[in-house]
C-alpha cells in the first residue's frame, strides 16, 4: 500500500484500511498474523504492571502533556515494538 493511499483513506475517515495496513505490515502480509503481534504488545505490557511495580508515572504523564502528538506517534510505535520484541516470539528482526 502506498502513503497516498494511506492519506486518501484518512481523509476518508476509512480507519479500517489504516488498521488493516498495521496489521498487514506486522504480520508479514497476514492480517491474522499481525493482530498476533499487536496483541502481544498489550500482553507485556500488562504482565509488566501487574505486580504493580514502582513507575515514573509523574515523567510519562509530564511526557504524554508536553509533546506534540506526531512525537507520541513515534513513541507509541517505538514502546509498541519494544513491547513485541519483548515477548520474545517477535516475528520481525527487531529494526525500526
Amino acid at each position: 500500500m502506498s502513503l497516498n493511499h494511506l492519506m486518501q483513506a484518512s481523509a476518508a475517515g476509512d480507519d479500517a484500511a489504516l488498521i488493516r495496513y498495521v496489521r498487514l505490515h506486522l504480520g508479514d502480509g497476514n492480517e491474522a498474523g499481525g493482530r498476533a503481534e499487536i496483541d502481544k504488545a498489550w500482553i507485556v505490557a500488562l504482565k509488566a504492571l501487574l505486580p504493580d511495580p514502582p513507575t515514573d508515572y509523574a515523567f510519562v504523564r509530564k511526557l504524554v502533556a508536553e509533546r506534540d502528538l506526531a512525537t507520541l506517534a513515534h513513541l507509541f510505535f517505538y514502546v509498541h515494538f519494544a513491547l513485541v520484541a519483548a515477548s520474545e516470539t517477535w516475528i520481525h528482526d527487531g529494526t525500526l
